[in-house]
């Protein structure tokens, strides 16, 4: 099963156990993270092409997930405000926005996504960091530069995990955000993109996600792919 070799993938990592939080979480709900979109295999999505070079396959990847959790995001980006995210909470923390100087400020939630966004869009479209010709090479700061591309998509799924999943499921967007959620994770894993540490924070909705079994499809659905 797909899901469970992304147990035993991420098993490698040795991700420390968390005390369980004091608030519900709806998003640990069986009838949520039962839901998820069973079209494709994520193993599939996640394994290196033959042929591919990594550091193209790393860029292209990082374009489609930025993609595809800017869409996520822009679908409660309304709810997402200075007054409902006063600060950035993304599962049990309140992240920081640290500026290219190494200072670190409190912001909100959609400050930080609007700073997210623009590193992001900065380094993917940087041609000294991530060459579009054929003849130039990636250079040393690329998988630096992408690691940090991925923490920033890790911290914008937890937002909207933390502080928009009723949201989410009001819209029906929880299957899009737990397969969405369960790729990025394992294409990390995979790639090392990810410290331990940060994939322990939501080790709770890992581990419900991989030991709970997806709801059959209805035939003749025509639900969409992440």
């Amino acid at each position: 099963m797909v899901f469970q070799a992304v147990g035993k993938l991420l098993g490698k990592h040795k991700i420390k156990k968390k005390a369980p939080a004091e608030t519900e979480k709806l998003y640990l709900d069986p009838r949520c993270t039962s839901s998820r979109i069973l079209d494709a295999d994520i193993l599939m999505l996640v394994a290196l092409p033959k042929g591919v070079n990594v550091d193209e396959w790393l860029a292209s990847n990082a374009s489609a997930f930025y993609n595809h959790i800017s869409l996520m995001y822009g679908s409660i980006s309304e709810f997402c405000t200075i007054s409902s995210c006063p600060t950035m909470k993304a599962w049990a923390i309140q992240i920081q926005w640290t500026d290219e100087k190494g200072r670190k400020r409190k912001c909100s939630g959609p400050q930080y996504a609007d700073y997210a966004a623009s590193i992001i869009q900065k380094i993917l479209t940087d041609e000294d960091l991530v060459p579009t010709k054929h003849c130039n090479d990636f250079p040393k700061a690329f998988k630096p530069a992408i690691q940090k591309t991925f923490r920033f998509l890790f911290h914008l799924l937890g937002h909207i995990y933390t502080c928009h999943f009723k949201t989410v499921v009001n819209l029906e967007l929880h299957p899009h955000l737990n397969t969405l959620y369960l790729h990025l994770l394992l294409f990390c894993a995979e790639f090392h993109l990810l410290d331990s540490r940060e994939m322990a924070l939501s080790e709770d909705l890992t581990t419900a996600l991989i030991n709970s079994s997806p709801c059959p499809k209805a035939s003749g659905s025509n639900s969409r792919n992440t």
